[in-house]
């Protein structure tokens, strides 16, 4: 009867044929939970061996590591846990508890409830399921041309025309369309998906003066769509089946403790289905629908005078966080805002001020007026699966950056949206802002707009659009804003400056400067990584966007480390940290605590900012916001789905895109209508996915990963797969065949001895006595110059079920230069984290075959964990090349199975206090240095499983 390893991680089911990929599985799937330890002997003897006989280079030890920090880390000496062991008792299952009354039940059309199980109500058929277009020929190249490619009305006709001339010498009468207009009558046509563009304009107060201002004269438009239709047809969307919740839950894993996630695992949804049901008791059995809105200033061009639109976005909360992300279209323009211009003399009149705010809650109230009715009574709806509910509206969630928040709270610039902390003390405790006490506060204070505004940071002038609405609360619709208050705000505009700030301060501005410089030379010297954006010259560049941040974090503390001391190199670092914990898209009560004490380390050490004379005081409303960042996890879920880094690429599509495809005349108008029609090919595609006659457009056909030239990518797949490293497709063919003659080609001339004592650990538990008892292999060796890791990121942009791919490359040249990327390697599955792990460099990929079974082998270059824990300051490991001996020149190297890999690693190098080259290119930064952070801010990923 074969070995079966159980995951033993509560609550999972997954079962595994070698204990290896159950360690990558639990290192990937369950970061930070600890493997029962093996009961029998490990039978990777060479590996282990090699790993006890090794001998560290010289090094400097870092500052706050003691001397019993620098003793060899026994991560370093453990074998890797055996194969065979008897198979672990299955754990308990995680569960969800789903609401007791808004169930999301399933009912026919006219709203009377079905017996679960009821078969999917069908669809009419059409007579031609491409309709209006005549064929699939016709729905694909207008999908093409105007979605995909986004051509211009005279490319369309010049592409028609050379397409009819190659037909009429066949003897055709035309192609598929005669032209750009006969395309775009027939996108019009598409009945699915439609929701057509309206207007409303505003009409002055009546009794302005003759002589009043323009702006109180001016009659504004607003454009929108009818909110209703668009979350029908969003509900109604097949493409979303697999990310869809119809009831609000209480996630628990298999110990009890809760996880937080897509928005209907938060309290919110609990909480506001439990208040529907008791103000009418008939709703039981409906689907709670949150909405979710956004709404954000963005301007189109610079050049041609700061063209700005106002758009407002609207979502559903029913939907994954992973479908929001993912640009589906689960995320859509309801409304253009009118934005009122005028003199700059105007620019800090209160009046003109309050008629902005007035302006804005009164169109965005009336937008939604449409969803009032399906507020208190149910209406019935069509959802991904094809089943109709009963669904009850809700105002749920606003994403929008602080600018854009104390439009919508009507609070006072300065002032927290969510909390009543005065604005000359963010930091001292205060209540939570509500409506209800807003209420309170303006009966108490009314006619008395001064203490309103000085004490409390109220607006007195402003109504905030939910007063319209049964149930919304605005600032209790706040939502996180990572993008804005983390990343941008508090991170690259904060904490980055304060640095370069402190650097001026104590060293002078003409030293500063160089100092600066040299971080910009050590950013730029960075080694290679998958997905890491480079910075070829550091951070001097102006226009910075989020990617840019992100980027950013992942290598500013070891770049920085030496010029900063420690009280502020861990204020970082507990930023950094807490920046990570927040961005992961499941967080349970453990990273919730987790999330806390970073929030409590950060202040506590973010106070050597005013030690140092860089700040006064830290009244800034994004670095207050950090606080609330628990609570807003609780009542809504990760905040990765309610970012506004959302919002900003819907931009690009809806806004900016559009824009650049318009003549600039009126073009408004023409932006609207191509928003119209993409929705409209979108919808019809997903339509004709469910049909199987094409293929959906988050899928990844053809495979561009295999082209070797995208070091990560998404992986789409119908399930979790558990982590697994293989070889490239193809073997490259101008390396010698054999091993010996393998060996002379590359210079490494213990190649077969560790090659053939690597086999003699795979099939055999005896000791090897001398090197005449190891195997010998025969067959022909095949080398590769990448390898691929697969495994579960959900936090990272993945596929559609969280699964991510990288490549781990080891060529001799790669755009250039030589790249030898470097690895975890598991070594101790009984232990978290990387005490349960070594870096190793990969120096050869390459496989054979003894006994007809295939070996995919790595050849690497060991290195040792530097102490028995994580530096102090940067709170990262630090990992030294691995020599036999005393001597340098001869590195400690085995050759291991790609199952013993779990995924490349980041090794940045420990710079010392002594400046770089300006020159030194990043390809030779792993040969030059001697000591290396095993970087845990790499991706998310890797900060789960290093962070252990």
């Amino acid at each position: 009867m074969p070995i079966v390893f159980q995951c033993q991680y509560p609550g999972c089911r997954r079962t595994f044929k070698r204990g290896s990929d159950r360690t990558k599985h639990v290192n990937a799937v369950h970061p930070g939970f600890s493997i029962n330890p093996p009961s029998s002997v490990s039978t990777h003897t060479a590996l282990s061996t090699a790993l006890a006989s090794s001998t560290s280079q010289p090094f400097t030890v870092p500052e706050g590591l003691s001397d019993d920090d620098m003793q060899p880390s026994d991560v370093d000496t453990q074998p890797l846990p055996s194969p065979i062991e008897p198979q672990a008792p299955r754990p308990p299952r995680e569960s969800k508890n789903y609401h007791p009354f808004l169930t999301g039940d399933i009912c026919d059309e006219n709203g009377n409830f079905l017996p679960p199980g009821s078969p999917v109500p069908p669809q009419p058929e059409p007579d031609n399921v491409w309709a209006p277009f005549a064929d699939e020929v016709q729905f694909r190249l207008a999908d093409f041309c105007f979605r995909k490619a986004e051509m211009s009305q005279s490319d369309i006709d010049e592409l028609l025309d050379i397409w009819s001339l190659s037909l009429s010498q066949h003897g055709a009468e035309s192609g598929p369309f005669l032209n750009h207009e006969d395309l775009l009558e027939a996108i019009d046509n598409i009945r699915v998906g439609s929701a057509p563009w309206k207007c409303f304009e505003t009409q002055p107060q009546a009794g302005t003066m003759q002589d009043a201002p323009e702006w109180q004269t001016t009659s504004y438009q607003v454009w929108y769509r009818d909110p209703d239709v668009l979350i029908a047809n969003m509900l109604a969307n097949p493409d979303f089946v697999k990310e869809f919740d119809t009831k609000p839950y209480v996630h628990l894993d298999g110990s009890g403790k809760r996880q937080w996630s897509d928005f209907m695992s938060g309290n919110f949804a609990w909480r506001h289905s439990t208040a529907i049901y008791q103000q009418d008791p008939a709703t039981r059995g409906s689907m709670y629908c949150p909405i979710i809105l956004g709404a954000d200033k963005t301007t189109v061009s610079v050049a041609t005078g700061h063209v700005e639109y106002h758009p407002l976005y609207l979502s559903i909360g029913n939907l994954h966080n992973s479908a929001r992300r993912g640009h589906r279209n689960s995320v859509v323009p309801i409304g253009f805002l009118a934005i009122p211009k005028s003199d700059r003399k105007y620019d800090k009149d209160p009046k003109f001020r309050l008629f902005k705010k007035q302006l804005y809650h009164s169109s965005i109230a009336a937008i939604l007026s449409s969803l009032h009715p399906g507020m208190t009574t149910p209406v019935v709806r069509r959802c991904p699966d094809g089943h109709f509910r009963r669904v009850i509206y809700d105002l749920a969630a606003f994403i929008a950056d602080y600018p854009e928040q104390v439009y919508l709270a009507g609070i006072v610039q300065g002032w927290c949206a969510r909390c009543r902390a005065p604005s000359s003390n963010l930091q001292e405790p205060a209540v939570r802002r509500t409506e209800n006490l807003d209420n309170v506060t303006l009966n108490e204070f009314s006619g008395d707009s001064k203490i309103l505004w000085d004490n409390f940071g109220m607006d007195e002038g402003v109504t905030p659009f939910t007063c319209h609405f049964p149930r919304a609360d605005i600032h209790e619709m706040m939502s996180a804003d990572l993008l804005h208050q983390i990343i941008k705000g508090c991170f690259k505009d904060m904490l980055v400056d304060w640095s370069f700030q402190f650097l001026a301060l104590e060293h002078g501005n003409k030293e500063a400067s160089r100092i600066i410089d040299d971080i910009d030379y050590r950013i730029a010297a960075v080694p290679l990584f998958p997905g890491l954006r480079r910075f070829p010259h550091g951070r001097r560049f102006k226009q910075w966007t989020g990617d840019d941040s992100k980027a950013l974090m992942k290598v500013f503390l070891p770049a920085i480390a030496e010029y900063l001391p420690a009280e502020m190199m861990r204020c970082l670092s507990s930023f950094l940290d807490f920046c990570y914990l927040v961005r992961r898209a499941n967080i349970d009560e453990s990273s919730l605590q987790q999330i806390q004490e970073r929030v409590n380390s950060f202040h506590h050490y973010l106070q050597v900012f005013i030690t140092v004379d860089v700040r006064e005081d830290f009244n800034l409303p994004r670095l207050h916001s950090i606080v609330h960042y628990p609570l807003l996890i609780k009542e809504f879920g990760a905040p990765n789905g309610l970012c506004s880094t959302i919002t900003e690429s819907r931009h690009i599509t809806a806004v900016k895109r559009p824009w650049r495809r318009s003549n600039r005349w009126n073009a408004l108008s023409q932006m609207l209508l191509t928003n119209q029609r993409i929705d409209k090919l979108l919808a019809l595609r997903a339509d004709l996915v469910t049909r199987g006659l094409v293929i959906p457009l988050h899928s990844t056909v053809p495979d561009r990963f295999e082209a070797e030239t995208d070091d990560v990518d998404a992986l789409d797949s119908d399930e979790v797969l558990p982590s697994d490293v293989f070889l490239a497709r193809t073997h490259e063919r101008s390396y010698p065949r054999y091993l010996d003659v393998l060996a002379d080609h590359i210079e490494e001339p213990t190649l077969p001895t560790l090659t053939h004592r690597f086999l003699h650990s795979q099939i055999s538990q005896d000791p090897v006595r001398s090197d005449n008892d190891l195997p010998s292999i025969d067959s022909r060796i095949y080398v590769y110059h990448s390898a691929i890791a697969t495994f579960y990121a959900p936090s990272d942009l993945s596929g559609t079920r969280g699964m991510l791919r990288e490549r781990i490359r080891s060529t001799p040249s790669w755009r250039g230069d030589a790249r030898r990327d470097c690895v975890l390697v598991v070594t101790d599955e009984s232990k978290p984290g990387f005490r349960g792990m070594s870096a190793a460099r990969v120096l050869l990929l390459f496989s054979f075959k003894y006994d007809n079974i295939n070996y995919p082998c790595a050849l690497v270059h060991w290195y040792n964990a530097f102490g028995r824990r994580p530096e102090p300051n940067t709170g990262t490991w630090i990992v030294r090349p691995a020599f036999r001996g005393s001597r340098p020149t001869s590195p400690l190297l085995a050759v291991i199975h790609l199952d013993t890999i779990l995924r490349a690693a980041h090794l940045i190098p420990v710079y010392g206090h002594t400046s770089i080259p300006p020159k030194l290119h990043f390809s030779l930064s792993l040969d030059l240095f001697t000591a290396f952070y095993v970087s845990k801010y790499a991706d998310h990923h890797t900060n789960e499983i290093l962070s252990s």
